[in-house]
């Protein structure tokens, strides 16, 4: 197969997740073997670095690449929606540290590519072909297993102490069926995590409308009113459990893991073929597998 770039730029204004800054990125087209290069405009000497595992350095919430001055945050989205839709070389210009999170889904991403369109290349694609199975298993229990197959496939399977979300399995057989099945699962969170992640200064940015979230837990009127009022979002009664707004799958949040798992493997730079099967996937067991994997293929 013939690498390939967009056939025209696009770009995107939105605030950033944990940031809460308003964020500008433009998708530009990139020459062959260039890979997926992100540009922060606003600092000096413009540096701009290939989005590859090499430079994971934080996963709390999100993806974080980083080297030097030279960061950006919540790359998962932009980077799920390019490899699915086979876009091989890309060079993205942000003027924050931040992906901004739009709807926080993949969704404007792949419509926007689909629009502009793809442009084929001379080179062929660089390809990591599965020969043989490789599984990974973390302290914690996470797994991943990848197998010969020949195409791309994943599977994730996603566990959690509640009974709103207690399991839930996603599958993509098909990258062709990324667009309609896996790129509007939004990132998704429970209503006891909020404060918690309020301290640490993350989901500055964070609203009803680009994220899922997930009330399992009762708390008081009063500490959901606390929530809803930093986030800025209208009061909700404390004693109706349940999803924070109508869900775009039945079982969106496996789906965002899968879209999230496709978009840390391809911090691997380059295709794969063969098939990933998750258990309890996460940023930080993604891009672990993503690193160990990409030393294998680069040796």
């Amino acid at each position: 197969m013939k690498q390939h770039t967009l056939k025209a730029p696009f770009s995107f204004e939105s605030k950033g997740l944990h940031t809460g800054l308003y964020i500008h990125a433009t998708f530009l087209p990139a020459e062959e073997n260039t890979g997926v290069r992100i540009c922060r405009t606003d600092l000096g000497g413009r540096p701009t670095y290939e989005a590859v595992a090499d430079y994971v350095t934080a996963t709390e919430r999100g993806t974080v690449l980083e080297r030097g001055a030279w960061k950006v945050s919540t790359v998962e989205h932009a980077l799920s929606a390019l490899y699915a839709l086979g876009v091989d070389n890309c060079l993205i210009e942000l003027d924050g540290p931040e992906m901004p999170i739009l709807d926080g889904s993949a969704r404007p991403y792949v419509k926007a590519i689909q629009e502009v369109g793809l442009q084929e290349q001379n080179a062929e694609q660089q390809v990591y072909v599965v020969t043989e199975p490789i599984e990974y298993v973390s302290e914690r229990g996470n797994k991943m297993t990848v197998l010969p197959c020949d195409h791309y496939e994943a599977e994730v399977t996603i566990t959690y102490p509640t009974g709103l979300l207690r399991e839930q399995k996603a599958e993509l057989y098909d990258l062709a069926e990324y667009p309609r099945e896996i790129s509007s699962a939004r990132t998704f969170c429970f209503v006891r995590e909020i404060e918690p992640l309020l301290r640490m200064g993350l989901i500055k940015g964070g609203d009803l409308q680009n994220a899922l979230v997930i009330y399992e837990t009762p708390m008081s009127q009063e500490g959901l009113d606390y929530m809803t009022d930093k986030l800025g979002q209208p009061r909700l009664d404390a004693t109706k459990l349940g999803y924070l707004s109508p869900l775009n799958y039945p079982n969106e949040p496996a789906r965002h893991k899968l879209l999230d798992l496709i978009g840390d493997m391809s911090l691997l730079g380059c295709r794969i073929q063969g098939k990933i099967i998750a258990l309890r996937p996460g940023h930080t067991f993604n891009t672990q597998c993503a690193k160990r994997l990409r030393n294998k293929v680069i040796g």
